[in-house]
């Protein structure tokens, strides 16, 4: 993986090749060499070593001087080293830390911007000096481990402008002198940059996620992300790495919520990646950080004294250094045109928008916002007057809404590929929101529906399909369907799949054959070929086979075997098994070993056992391991259970963890407790932490908790608790209640206090209602009142209302407005409606949407429409709860307004799609 010939060959091996010369010539060792060149021991160490990346070239300029070789010809060789041309391959990763300036990593620059001179360009603005809270003591442990050989990882969660940027560059400051590099991926996207290089990273590499919702949130990469990151982590061969990230909350909390049953599960890897490795950064300094800061102003630094000046009552003081304040004020504070921008640029970023917005857009989207005496008032030169009052910067840091230039793209040119359409460059200068503003605008105009302006604004400038895309979920989220159409229609215009794919399964639906398989196509062009495969599944589900079949034919023609199994199998289960075969055949033949699998299952069914082992071990020599271990489990099944276990081993030798778990399992049963062992250590050896936790359960089975816990504790330090949580159960269940509450705790010390709530249910069942309790009011004073709210769960299946309405009260009165809602919920079972309303009220003034959704039903139950209209408009405007779109939770949207809503909330008029071009202004085109 980290050849040297991998793009550094000639220059890189003659570089060492002069250096070691001249050593051997001046009878110098390499400690020798560091002391004359005042460099560390292990920088030299790196710069000789082969297999190591190329010096940077201060270490070779420090070299040569100590050699007495010639600088500028060793640092020609260390440019063509550090650039790979002799192949023309992609440098490694990263560069030493001690090249990068932190303001280019994304640290908020503070103070009035006066430049330092610095080595490589033209200036660099000064920071204050760096005070340290308690996360920067937890980040200097994870640093020290990292420097002692150990891959490790953290993200830091708080709001914008708290430091977390700052704390990340302050930490890696000791790994300096050791020779780590760091990685900020950006170019030509984040997310990109980061899944196409993370294998290539090199041992001793910072790996820098700022705002890493840009990673990890990315709808098409973020979970290859979190995965590649997660490899990184638990590779030896690439370690020791040292992963940063930052997070605002509520994106923290939107990856890590467990979905609803049945619901998608877009971020599991995402949140099995956090789990256990996000460090929360205050908003406020504490008093001990406040004490320190001022002792800095005291000492000279103007900055500290400046923003203590101005925020030291409440703390807010990193936020004071990244001109929040300020920039809120000059919001406030602005003159209307400029406010109308500003809001629109909100309103934009919050749907979906890029953080560039070109100036078009904003200039038309802004008109709906004013009232109309203050459009009336407007002047010719409104626009250029409103930009440049909100350039003007605040304290000298930032602006509102500054110009904005995208970084040029400086790699190779790729081949075409057949994705959806990359974004287009705007036309015309674009624009990018202050972050602080940015998450005001999230947080406080979150019940808001943009007006008709910006969707006309939108439909008329911007061309990037994924941003067509999310405005058209966001106006189609708030009953905006003629808008959501138009937008989607755009999006298909501009070779968006999704929305083809979308638009012909409407016309298939309607009856326009011809026109869905022509917008399938086109989806299919574009690389998609889900379209298809749809269509393909609803001609079979019709009835028609020969257009099923001609349709998944056209897209496996398109690379897609998809739709030649789904076909298969449908003909299995219409009991076609002759008509399955062909399917399963010719999927299998393009490289499908589920196709395989699936064959072999067929023959075993029909008895044929010989012919099954047959599609079994062809789909384990094609690579699918699990397919022998699918045929062991029949076996045992059967009763043959040596030939189960022979298969299970073909399986694992064809590298199929699953089935060495099987073996494991199988050992135990027979009560082979030495070979259930062997097998489990093979498996974590293969870096499966799951069979730790299994090994650790054979401990605690066997008597040897110490033994046990020393494993459950290896897991945790691989990032999973799951071996503690086991533990902890079967402690509780064998009745020791101090150990497993000791257990549970150190899962939570760990991140997780879900240990802690199973504890307190297994205490609820057991009928000691007393220490559920007592367990669970010890989590919620560590600040989580999900334990509570599990409990009034309990008590409510258990009858108990009384006791149920007490928990949840208590949670209420801790903020969980879910709490409120289920108040709701009992009284109206109750046949108290008044009251019902009354915690509905209170839940959807904490901002649950459900709860002014149900408002809406019961005033539409009561007959009164006026009122039901009025809450449904105002739970529509806001758009989603969670995951799920407001519109999909009630069926009132529909009855209220079957043909949807204008942006300004009144209903639509009865339209249909149609062909023409409709431009009147802010209508939605392409409708009549």
């Amino acid at each position: 993986m980290h050849d040297e010939h991998d793009g550094q060959d000639a220059a890189l091996t003659e570089l060492r090749k002069v250096l070691k010369a001249a050593m051997a010539c001046m009878r110098l060792n390499q400690t020798d060499l560091a002391t004359r060149a005042g460099l560390g021991r292990t920088t030299v160490s790196e710069a000789l070593s082969p297999g190591k990346p190329a010096p940077s070239s201060q270490t070779v300029a420090a070299l040569a001087r100590a050699l007495q070789l010639p600088v500028g010809e060793l640092l020609e060789l260390q440019r063509s080293a550090a650039e790979g041309t002799e192949r023309g391959m992609r440098p490694v990763p990263g560069r030493p830390i001690s090249e990068w300036d932190p303001h280019d990593l994304e640290v908020h620059p503070a103070g009035p911007g006066n430049a330092v001179p610095g080595p490589g360009r033209p200036g660099a603005r000064a920071m204050p000096g760096y005070v340290r809270r308690e996360h920067d003591r937890v980040l200097a442990e994870l640093v020290k481990e990292a420097a002692a050989g150990h891959s490790r990882a953290v993200v830091l969660v708080g709001s914008s402008s708290t430091g977390k940027t700052r704390a990340c560059w302050e930490a890696v400051q000791p790994l300096t002198a050791q020779g780590w590099r760091l990685w900020h991926p950006f170019d030509p996207t984040r997310a990109q940059d980061a899944l196409e290089d993370l294998p290539r990273v090199w041992p001793r590499t910072v790996v820098w996620l700022n705002e890493a919702q840009h990673y990890l949130g990315d709808r098409t990469a973020g979970e290859q992300i979190a995965a590649a990151v997660h490899q990184l982590l638990m590779s030896e061969e690439c370690g020791p790495v040292l992963v940063l990230g930052t997070l605002w909350p509520e994106y923290a909390a939107r990856y890590t919520a467990l979905p609803a049953p049945g619901a998608e599960d877009p971020h599991s890897r995402v949140r099995e990646l956090l789990a256990g490795r996000m460090l929360t950064v205050p908003e406020a300094f504490d008093a001990p950080a406040l004490t320190a800061a001022t002792a800095l102003a005291e000492d000279g630094d103007r900055l500290w004294a400046d923003a203590l000046s101005r925020a030291g009552a409440d703390g807010r003081l990193t936020q004071d250094h990244a001109g929040a304040p300020e920039l809120l004020n000059r919001y406030r504070h602005a003159t209307p045109a400029a406010a109308a921008v500003l809001e629109a640029a909100m309103d934009a970023r919050r749907l979906g928008v890029g953080l560039h917005l070109p100036q078009e857009f904003l200039t038309d989207a802004a008109a709906d916002y004013l009232t109309d005496t203050d459009y009336d008032q407007l002047t010719d030169d409104w626009a250029e007057q409103a930009f440049a009052e909100l350039a003007a910067l605040v304290h000298g840091k930032q602006a509102p809404l500054r110009r904005t230039t995208p970084r040029t793209r400086r790699r190779p040119p790729a081949p075409p590929q057949a994705v959806d359409s990359p974004a287009q460059s705007a036309a015309g200068p674009v624009f990018r929101l202050a972050d602080y503003l940015e998450q005001h605008g999230r947080t406080h105009r979150k019940r808001l529906c943009p007006p008709a302006s910006f969707w006309h604004a939108a439909h008329a400038h911007l061309t990037d399909p994924n941003i067509l895309n999310n405005l058209t979920r966001e106006a189609e989220n708030r009953q905006r369907l003629q808008w959501a159409h138009s937008l989607r229609e755009r999006a298909a215009d501009h070779g968006s799949t999704d929305a083809l794919s979308y638009l012909a399964l409407k016309r298939e639906e309607a009856g326009d054959r011809a026109g869905a398989e022509a917008l399938a196509q086109q989806a299919a062009d574009h690389g998609s070929t889900e379209a298809l495969f749809r269509l393909a599944a609803l001609r079979e589900e019709a009835g028609d086979r020969a257009g099923a079949e001609a349709l998944a034919q056209q897209a496996a023609d398109h690379g897609s075997t998809d739709a030649l199994y789904y076909v298969a199998m449908l003909r299995k289960e219409a009991g076609d098994r002759a008509g399955a075969e062909v399917f399963y055949r010719q999927a299998a033949d393009r490289g499908n070993t589920d196709a395989l699998t699936s064959l072999a299952m067929m023959w075993e069914e029909a008895g044929d056992r010989a012919g099954a082992e047959v599609f079994y071990r062809q789909a384990a020599d094609h690579g699918n391991a699990n397919a022998l271990f699918h045929l062991a489990m029949r076996r045992k099944d059967a009763g043959d259970r040596e030939g189960a276990e022979a298969l299970a081993q073909q399986a694992a030798d064809h590298g199929s963890t699953e089935a060495l778990f099987y073996l494991a399992a199988l050992r135990k049963e027979a009560g082979d407790q030495g070979g259930a062992e062997a097998l489990y250590r093979q498996v974590a050896d293969r870096g499966n932490t799951d069979a730790l936790t299994s090994l650790a359960a054979l401990r605690e089975e066997a008597g040897d908790r110490e033994g046990a816990e020393a494993l459950a504790r290896q897991v945790a330090d691989h990032g999973s608790t799951d071996a503690l949580f086991y533990l902890a159960e079967l402690r509780e269940e064998a009745g020791d209640q101090g150990g497993a509450e000791a257990l549970a705790w150190q899962v939570a010390d760990h991140g997780s206090t879900y240990a802690l709530f199973r504890l307190a249910a297994l205490r609820e069942r057991a009928g000691d209602q007393g220490g559920a309790e007592a367990l669970a009011r010890q989590v919620a004073d560590h600040g989580s009142t999900d334990a509570l709210f599990y409990l009034a769960e309990l008590r409510k299946e258990a009858g108990d209302q009384g006791g149920a309405e007490a928990l949840y009260r208590h949670v209420a009165d801790h903020g969980n407005i879910d709490a409120l809602f289920h108040l709701a919920l009992k009284r109206e079972k109750a046949g108290d409606r008044a009251g019902a309303e009354v915690f509905y009220r209170q839940a959807a003034d904490h901002g649950n949407i459900d709860a002014l959704t149900r408002l809406a039903e019961m005033r539409e139950e009561a007959g009164d429409r006026e009122g039901a209209e009025a809450l449904a408009q105002q739970a529509a405007d806001h758009g989603t709860v969670g995951m799920f779109p407001v519109a999909e939770r009630s069926g009132i949207f529909t009855r209220l307004w079957p043909y949807g809503l204008d942006p300004d909330g009144t209903p639509t008029s009865p339209w249909r799609a149609s062909v023409s071009i409709e431009r009147n202004r802010h209508l939605p085109p392409g409708t009549v």
